[in-house]
């Protein structure tokens, strides 16, 4: 299925089917509130029938933003946005722990044969404005399939130490607060998402259950307000995500359904990392946005058609 891609230069680039749906709005001008974290996010992102499957600046936290990469806790610093969890203290609001992700521009940006592919330079700024960390994110967006009532966009992220010493990933949960491992490539869900249904391959339907496990990947489908419909969300890892000897760290799922819905691919849920002086990590994540309530044997019928 062909796609349209549109840019509008400094704030967003667009992606529509050819009937004209926005499927993807990935926005990179800057936050006007930096306590939210100044940093590119893709909002709104809808199924193919104009379902959106992604929640902006909801009430409960102004800073969750559709789909987005964070850092919730980073060498004393807070690249997810809003409060910083402090041991011993629980939450607090500290706007000078709060960092940026600065858009560097595109390195590339290419649209065929209904794939669009681009890859972007950015830089992880604390909030005094020292530059932690160089990142290269890849976006791509594939495989629209108009029979299956899907399409795919793949994440990835590369990022490099700028500093003279190690910078440190965390989570609430390495700062003492119990099965709060949110950081990394975070999704929040529409308000209409709130106690969907969770499971995974090996088919537990059940959010409180699925936090904390690891797994090739993890299913979001719930009920939409207003229309008579079902949306499905599938949240992947690559391969070498889930590998010892490739990944940096092991990565687990940070998940709810109540009392907010969101998914985090998390990389430092129960302990923390380091990573050195000018060394690099990378990780590539898929998620697959469907129309309908798909089962687990959908789901991993469908991821099976996705090479990586």
């Amino acid at each position: 299925m062909s796609i349209r891609v549109s840019h509008v230069h400094g704030e967003h680039i667009a992606v529509a089917t050819a009937a004209g749906t926005e499927i993807l709005r990935y926005v990179y001008r800057p936050d006007p509130q930096a306590y939210e974290s100044r940093k590119p996010y893709a909002h709104p992102v809808r199924t193919l029938a104009g379902r959106t499957v992604t929640g902006y600046r909801p009430n409960d936290h102004r800073w969750h933003k559709g789909l987005q990469m964070t850092a919730s806790h980073l060498s004393g610093q807070n690249f997810w946005g809003g409060n910083s969890y402090v041991r011993g203290q629980g939450y607090q609001v500290l706007p000078g722990r709060v960092g940026s992700m600065r858009h560097d521009g595109f390195t590339a940006l290419t649209v065929e044969d209904g794939r669009l592919a681009l890859t972007e330079r950015l830089t992880w700024v604390a909030h005094g404005g020292e530059e932690w960390a160089g990142e290269t994110r890849g976006l791509t967006v594939h495989s629209v399939d108009e029979e299956a009532g899907a399409w795919a966009l793949d994440w990835s992220i590369r990022l490099t130490n700028a500093r003279a010493e190690p910078l440190v990933f965390g989570s609430p949960t390495t700062e003492g607060r119990e099965m709060a491992g949110y950081t990394g490539l975070q999704w929040r869900g529409p308000r209409d998402f709130t106690g969907g249904t969770v499971f995974g391959p090996e088919g537990v339907a059940d959010a409180g259950a699925l936090m904390g496990t690891q797994g090739p990947w993890l299913a979001y489908t719930a009920e939409h307000d207003e229309v008579d419909a079902h949306s499905t969300v599938v949240f992947a890892h690559a391969p070498e995500n889930l590998d010892e000897t490739t990944a940096i760290h092991p990565s687990h799922w940070f998940v709810r359904a109540e009392p907010i819905p969101t998914v985090a691919f998390s990389w430092a849920f129960f302990e923390t990392f380091e990573l050195p002086p000018g060394a690099s990590f990378a990780y590539r994540y898929r998620v697959v946005v469907a129309d309908g309530a798909w089962d687990r044997d959908r789901v991993a019928g469908h991821l099976k058609g996705l090479p990586w």
